[in-house]
């Protein structure tokens, strides 16, 4: 199978682990006229994605559709010794399989090609240390909850942001806005809202807050995420693990974003013992919890679910290793990276119990 004709000057993309982010993202760019390669080494969901198409789903009934895709074993990706080099390389990977990843894609960019993070967690250092800086960008997805589900089945779980909330924000590390990084924002407003941003590590670290006091909670207790901002204590707990990730975020000089329509000043407030700034933390996130499906899962509770390592170690663990570098506290993240490495190990069965200490 060779990669489709594509109109003279679009860019060559290469998808490199289409899992559930990356895949959703190159079945819209797909069907928006582009060619993109998606390579995944999932060898069920690649030949799901050959014979069927990928599936996407979502929230509206514009969403859902089927789309054939240019799909590749990882053992193909040899192919593109003999093909035109890539110039753009979005990297999807899990943070702990950045390295080899971009390792594996680097001997096929183009002179002027470049790689794209778009992934959880800070990632852009390790890429770097593998292309170089002036090859690096990075591309934060806020708020958008995709699920591979099935091999060649993407779900999404949260309403389309649109004008309402800006899903990717595309980021040089030098923080100015580049032709290359208005070009990634375009491609991917065929996926949903999506702008150039200056404030790349402030952005990164924003989302990095929301996945701290999110992903762990599903994973340590096994709950959706609607139903962990429903139980109090778990509720309570996700909200000083964001107090910890915000207090050392702004240590370091990052320039946090609103977090999904909560200022990140009244959320230090609430994990800090004020009664009206945690009413009105809480009643921000039950209103979230209406633009959500019931059934959706961070993706750390879908990695325990499928007996997958999780990022925890790049997420919690990226707060705890930037307080510590400053001297300061992150008790509540040590102590969920402890309970979720347990239920890792299998350990502790996912359980709100399990928590409930803390």
């Amino acid at each position: 199978m060779t990669s489709k004709t594509m109109p003279e000057g679009s860019p060559k993309i290469a998808i490199v682990c289409a899992g559930a982010v990356g895949a959703h993202v190159g079945g819209h760019l797909t069907k928006a006229g582009y060619a993109p390669i998606l390579v995944d080494f999932w060898p069920e969901h690649v030949e799901a994605m050959r014979r069927n198409g990928l599936r996407l789903t979502g929230m509206t009934e514009p969403e859902c559709f089927t789309q054939p895709v240019e799909a590749w074993h990882i053992t193909e990706l040899e192919k593109l010794s003999r093909e035109r080099p890539v110039d753009i390389a979005f990297v999807c990977a899990k943070s702990y399989d950045t390295v080899w990843a971009t390792e594996m894609i680097r001997q096929y960019l183009a002179p002027d090609g470049f790689v794209v993070s778009l992934q959880n967690s800070i990632n852009e250092e390790r890429i770097a240390g593998v292309v170089g800086w002036g090859k690096v960008v990075g591309t934060i997805a806020s708020l958008i909850a995709v699920e591979l589900h099935a091999p060649g089945e993407v779900r999404r779980h949260v309403q389309l942001g649109g004008a309402r909330h800006t899903v990717f924000r595309v980021g040089e590390p030098h923080g100015r806005v580049t032709d290359r990084a208005q070009l990634v924002a375009e491609m991917l407003s065929h996926v949903d809202s999506s702008k150039a941003t200056t404030n790349l590590w402030g952005e990164r670290w924003s989302k990095l807050v929301i996945n701290a006091m999110r992903n762990p909670m599903s994973a340590a207790t096994g709950l959706g995420g609607n139903e962990a901002d429903r139980l109090d204590y778990t509720r309570r707990l996700a909200i000083r693990i964001a107090g910890e990730a915000i207090r050392t975020g702004f240590a370091h000089g990052f320039a946090l974003e609103t977090l999904y329509g909560m200022e990140p000043a009244r959320i230090t407030e609430a994990a800090e013992g004020s009664n009206e700034a945690m009413a009105e933390i809480e009643d921000v996130l039950e209103r979230n919890a209406q633009g959500r499906a019931g059934s959706q899962r961070p993706s750390m509770g879908q990695d325990i679910q499928k007996g997958r390592r999780t990022e925890i170690d790049h997420i919690n663990g990226l707060v705890v290793d930037y307080a510590d570098r400053l001297g300061l506290a992150a008790p509540a993240n040590r102590a969920i990276i402890e309970i979720v490495k347990r239920v890792e190990r299998r350990e502790l069965a996912p359980a709100p119990e399990n928590v409930r200490h803390i």
